[in-house]
């Protein structure tokens, strides 16, 4: 017999001859890879085209994703976008797969739970700025815990898209400007959701998005144009996808931009060159809502066919609820456009997950009631914890703050976003529920007692000023006003794209009438996005920065302006002038002419810069010491600082270390992050600080093809305004 036909039909021979014996893929005991091949050899083509397809089940919790009419659930079915909270719902669904289908695959269940399930956190620009990096692991762990109990086994997060537009909406849903912040931030999610062991009982598989230059988008609209050059796509975009690579995320979300003409979506570079051959991922691949679909307006496939054949062989596995690969990857693999093998591939790698989440051992999730899944003490505690730690405190003259306990502080709070629960979740808040959330009025009156009035003043937006009225009585009567103005939950997040980065006419309008009171003003902004705040911070005393806190956000205000909490918050997104100062970074190439050709009719300089951030007592840093000023290719420097808290409070100090390297062959930023540490210090005391610079990790540079040089000259290593300067040498 012909030896290749031997080959051939051995897959069947063994099948035949073990006809008695249990599958392979069920074997709890048998390697992964052993069960994935078994059970892929066991599969149709239909079985396995409906692999790579993901549709919906539940209410649409997004109104930017439409969809196609609901339709009952195949068995057959790869993934499902899962929408309710009830792990019976899930357990009922999942029956029809496993019991109900020849193969009995399960499905896999997905969900956004971007920052918290049930138990919500600050969103995830704002826990960027606790650069407490446990903290944020914690938090994805708990939020893994409350989504695994209700059924859920995948989340599509974290987002690590370096963004530096705040007009672009989804700026709330990352971790702000910086790449190396990033990339540490997205290794910590990954690290929080999927846990030791992606098997394990709170495990979930997480999700890198949105690969890649997605936060690019042409003047910060959502959707729209990416010129991404080679070097901005290894310098910046790229490190934080590495990184959550690395730390072994499950899968990755191709997205919706373009890169400088090649979609996303569609981009056999990036999608199999870079991420499965150069880095190894071993996972598969989803397409954000419709990005395949999405490949036709683009201007790159003429049709759906085409659409399908373009995403499919540039490596994208999962075809996310616009069922084109179900349509489509039948006819492509008949007519011999879509080979048996890649196919296969793509099934291997959907299955491999599957696999090592658990799901064709354990397809099933505990039915417990809702007190024991969500909202447990320690969670919540916990969720108090991020939003201290996130909140900045921007501004505060003449030590407004902290408010004295017990010395005449009637406190009058005002403002359209002092009542309001739903704001404080923020976008994709997941199954938060308003009435779970502390509100800014009910915080400060839990902690201030009896003597906290309220006006609201005015609405979100509108031109009614008939509560100015009461706004400027109930302030007249107070010793301070505490002002809370911002956005609604729906102005950031996708789709909310905005031309003006300043609060609304009757906000500002607002915050003049309050001031005529004469009474000290505290503005708290609650945000998913940096705003232009150079019209009203002039009106307060202090600026606080609470973004989007979640659950506990009122709790959390009161800690601080009671100063029961020092703040220890700083900026990981640069507030910018207005909108005209878009993109504003700190990490700009440097110019060829400093100091000139900026906007005659603005301030050069940002509203408040990248890691700015106040506290309520004073920290003096001393001189960089380096243990050589000098340093081979493959040897290391530390570089120590000390800081001293100068106050008479307690505080946490997030000390961050620049490099810059002013002389390359391919021009560096004026200082780049690489390295970050916080820690408490008491009040009078001293810590010592320490980097160990690494020259192929910490100075080195990739080019545009992604390969990373080391090229020998001057160096410089900047904390706060202390400078070190050191050379590397052959």
């Amino acid at each position: 017999m012909n030896k290749f036909l031997i080959t051939a039909l051995f897959p069947a021979l063994l099948l035949a001859c073990a006809v008695d014996a249990p599958p392979v893929y069920k074997e709890r005991d048998a390697p992964i890879e052993a069960r994935v091949e078994d059970l892929l050899a066991r599969m149709t083509v239909e079985e396995k085209v409906m692999q790579t397809v993901q549709r919906t089940y539940g209410k649409n919790m997004n109104p930017n994703n439409v969809e196609r009419e609901t339709r009952a659930v195949d068995p057959l079915t790869g993934s499902l976008i899962y929408r309710s909270p009830s792990p019976a719902y899930r357990n009922r669904v999942q029956r029809e797969a496993v019991e109900r289908s020849r193969l009995g695959i399960p499905l896999l269940f997905g969900f956004d739970v971007i920052h918290g399930f049930r138990v919500i956190f600050p969103v995830p620009l704002a826990q960027s700025c606790s650069w407490n990096v446990d903290l944020v692991r914690a938090s994805c762990a708990v939020a893994a815990r409350e989504a695994k109990l209700s059924g859920v086994d995948w989340t599509f997060s974290p987002m690590i898209d370096v963004a530096r537009d705040a007009r672009w909406g989804r700026v709330v849903e990352g971790y702000g400007e910086d790449p190396h912040a990033n990339a540490v931030y997205g290794a910590a999610a990954v690290r929080g959701y999927q846990g030791d062991d992606l098997a394990g009982d709170h495990s979930i598989a997480a999700c890198l998005k949105h690969y890649v230059g997605y936060s690019l988008s042409d003047g910060g609209r959502d959707y729209h144009y990416s010129d991404v050059s080679p070097q901005a796509l290894w310098e910046t975009f790229m490190p934080p996808y590495e990184a959550g690579v690395r730390a072994g995320a499950a899968t990755v979300m191709s997205a919706f931009n373009d890169i400088s003409g090649v979609p996303a979506s569609a981009n056999p570079y990036t999608l199999t060159t870079v991420l499965k051959q150069r880095w190894g991922h071993d996972g598969f691949v989803v397409s954000d809502w419709g990005s395949i679909q999405n490949l036709v307006p683009q201007g790159v496939a003429a049709d759906e066919r085409e659409a399908c054949l373009q995403a499919f062989t540039a490596g994208v596995e999962m075809d996310m609820v616009d069922d084109i690969y179900a349509r489509h990857l039948p006819a492509l693999v008949e007519e011999g456009r879509v080979s048996i093998a890649r196919l296969d591939e793509a099934v291997r790698r959907v299955l491999r997950v599957k696999f090592r989440l658990g799901l064709f051992d354990r397809p099933y999730v505990e039915e417990l009631p809702d007190d024991e899944r969500f909202l447990r003490p320690g969670d919540v505690a916990l969720a108090r914890r991020l939003a201290v730690e996130s909140m900045v405190l921007l501004e505060n003259k003449d030590d407004l703050l902290p408010l004295a306990a017990g010395a005449a502080r009637r406190l009058a709070v005002i403002g359209p976003l002092a009542r309001d629960s739903v704001a404080l979740l923020g976008s994709w808040a997941g199954h938060g529920e308003a009435s779970d959330a502390c509100s800014l009025l009910d915080g400060l009156r839990a902690r201030f007692g009896g003597e906290v009035t309220h006006a609201r003043g005015c609405d979100h937006d509108g031109e009614d000023t008939t509560g100015f009225a009461a706004a400027r009585r109930v302030a007249s009567r107070a010793d301070v006003v505490v002002l809370c103005l911002g956005e609604r939950a729906a102005w950031s997040g996708e789709n909310a794209s905005r031309a003006s980065l300043a609060l609304p006419a009757i906000q500002e309008r607002l915050a003049a009438e309050v001031r005529r009171a004469g009474k000290p003003v505290v503005l708290v902004v609650s945000a998913g996005r940096p705003l232009d705040l150079a019209r009203v911070a002039p009106l307060a005393g202090a600026v606080v920065m609470i973004w989007q806190p979640g659950i506990e956000g009122g709790r959390a205000l009161a800690d601080i302006l009671s100063g029961d909490e020092n703040p220890s918050g700083r900026l990981s997104i640069t507030f910018p002038r207005g909108a005209a100062q878009q993109p504003a970074y700190y990490n700009q190439r440097q110019p060829a002419r400093p100091g000139s050709g900026g906007y005659q009719d603005l301030p050069a300089g940002p509203l408040y810069p990248f890691a700015h951030g106040l506290s309520y007592t004073r920290y003096e840093y001393g001189e960089i010491a380096l243990s050589s000023d000098r340093v081979t290719r493959d040897g290391t420097i530390t570089a120590s600082v000390e800081v001293r808290n100068a106050g008479d409070r307690p505080g946490d100090e997030t000390v961050f270390w620049f490099v810059s390297d002013p002389v390359a062959s391919i021009s560096r930023p004026v200082k780049e992050l690489k390295h970050f540490e916080k820690r408490g210090i008491p009040a009078g005391g001293t810590r010592r600080y320490t980097f160990e610079i690494v020259p192929s990790r910490d100075l080195s540079f990739p080019g545009p093809d992604g390969l990373r040089r080391l090229e020998p000259g001057v160096f410089h290593l900047r904390v706060k305004d202390r400078v070190a300067t050191f050379s590397l040498v052959d």
